[in-house]
């Protein structure tokens, strides 16, 4: 492992700047129709009315990265979550923001795929293991066939395409292989590596995380074997310690960090000061608040909601405490 890891530290050091930074994704619900993968934690609850997030919040929170240097790892939503057209207006509205984002809505089609195409960097297939008796195992609903489909169609489009992958859900090293010919396929340039948070109520429940040794290799291997891939880390509150190994490692980015929660914590300051050991500077920050300067950013806000988004954007900046108060002379 070893030599895996400084083989993995100086490509990264050839191929990026000494950098790395906090990506979040963006939910706009916790409903998904096909709830039944074994790892989540909606498939140990009833099947429920679908619960959408309204949109001068999802756009508050959006504007909330921007102003920490956050930046979107994705925007995502349960399977059949959002008809199409609303999801849509939600790009449209985003966009003036933050520009192009990720997609990682489900297995898209062609259609679907071109009129996104103008508000999206690329798209992102939950393949989640690539085993593929584990994943007709853990993801019955979920087929990886409709994605590889996905991630060609996007292609042709001049998207780019990425991938999910969870350590701990049973895979091996030897399955590595896989994983490689699937990146190689479908050309994919960024890819997260999460690690298995175990959820009452799924077979997940009782099941050892992985270290950071086991999550770490994946990362090292990929990126020895593609030294330009964007590797992002996935990781939880309780697991801060290990950012400075996954980043010597090889990652890009962290991510799954429970940031406005935990803001200015001592998580949060972990985070930062484990980056620096690694030899890199922290874009953006999950400790300081920001200077409030949102003339631009709400000046990008269709005005039918732009009251409730300052609105939205002021409990999220009471969460992380802000050097001042929000209000209409500081726009």
């Amino acid at each position: 492992m070893e030599d895996i890891l400084k083989a993995a530290g100086r490509i990264y050091s050839e191929n990026f700047p000494p950098e790395t930074w906090f990506e979040r994704a963006i939910f706009y619900s916790w409903y998904c129709g096909i709830h039944d993968c074994a790892f989540c934690y909606m498939s140990s609850k009833p099947a429920q009315k679908c619960a959408i997030r309204r949109t001068e919040s999802i756009i508050a929170e959006v504007i909330l990265c921007k102003l920490l240097g956050w930046k979107i790892g994705f925007i995502s939503g349960g399977v059949g979550a959002l008809e199409k057209d609303k999801f849509l207006q939600l790009l449209k509205a985003i966009h003036p923001i933050v520009g192009k984002v990720w997609l990682n809505v489900g297995a898209l089609d062609l259609e679907n795929l071109k009129e996104y195409a103008p508000y999206a960097e690329g798209v992102v297939a939950s393949v989640e293991t690539i085993n593929s008796v584990l994943h007709s195992k853990l993801c019955p609903s979920k087929p990886i066939e409709p994605y590889e489909k996905m991630l060609q169609n996007a292609l042709k489009l001049g998207l780019k395409t990425g991938m999910t992958i969870i350590i701990g859900l049973g895979e091996e090293e030897q399955d590595y292989p896989l994983l490689k010919e699937f990146i190689k396929k479908n050309r994919i340039s960024k890819i997260h590596f999460y690690s298995l948070n175990p959820q009452k109520g799924t077979p997940f429940e009782k099941a050892k995380p992985p270290t950071k040794e086991e999550q770490g290799w994946w990362i090292a291997n990929t990126r020895v074997d593609f030294p330009t891939i964007d590797i992002q880390a996935g990781i939880w509150a309780d697991r801060v310690n290990r950012v400075g190994y996954l980043l010597l490692a090889g990652a890009n980015s962290i991510s799954k960090f429970p940031a406005t929660r935990k803001f200015g914590s001592k998580e949060a300051n972990e985070i930062e000061k484990q980056s620096a050991n690694a030899g890199r500077v922290f874009l953006g920050s999950l400790t300081k608040p920001p200077v409030l300067s949102l003339g631009d950013l709400l000046g990008c806000v269709d005005e039918k909601i732009k009251d409730n988004v300052e609105a939205s954007l002021k409990k999220y900046l009471t969460r992380i405490k802000p050097q001042k108060p929000l209000n209409k002379s500081s726009v």
